[in-house]
């Protein structure tokens, strides 16, 4: 299964509301936050997210098997686990970032 999850767009604004993400130097506005589904991320100098994802728009899916949806694609952000439940991973189709989520549905980590 793979269905529509969010899309991220980077910025330069601060928003209110905004989660503020040390480790990847970014302060992200959670898709949650609005109807649409919407993820706005302002990154600071220096984050370690990959510059395709800092400047260009991305689309991002829930899928069941995320290895399988990434088997054989161009890798952008390896499989990691941003938070407890949730495994994602990034990948570049024809030159944009797209998002893959993996949820354990038992609460384990998946990776």
């Amino acid at each position: 299964m793979r269905k529509y999850h969010h899309l991220g767009i980077p910025t330069d604004q601060g928003r209110a509301g905004e989660h503020y993400l040390e480790k990847f130097k970014v302060h992200v506005l959670p898709f949650d936050s609005n109807p649409y589904g919407v993820e706005w991320m302002r990154y600071e100098s220096g984050s370690p997210v990959p510059e395709l994802v800092q400047k260009v728009p991305h689309i991002a899916f829930e899928v069941d098997d995320l290895l399988s949806e990434i088997s054989g694609q161009e890798i952008l952000i390896p499989p990691n686990s941003p938070s407890p439940g949730v495994t994602v991973a990034f990948i570049v189709c024809n030159g944009a970032p797209i998002e893959f989520l993996q949820y354990d549905k038992s609460r384990g980590l998946i990776d």
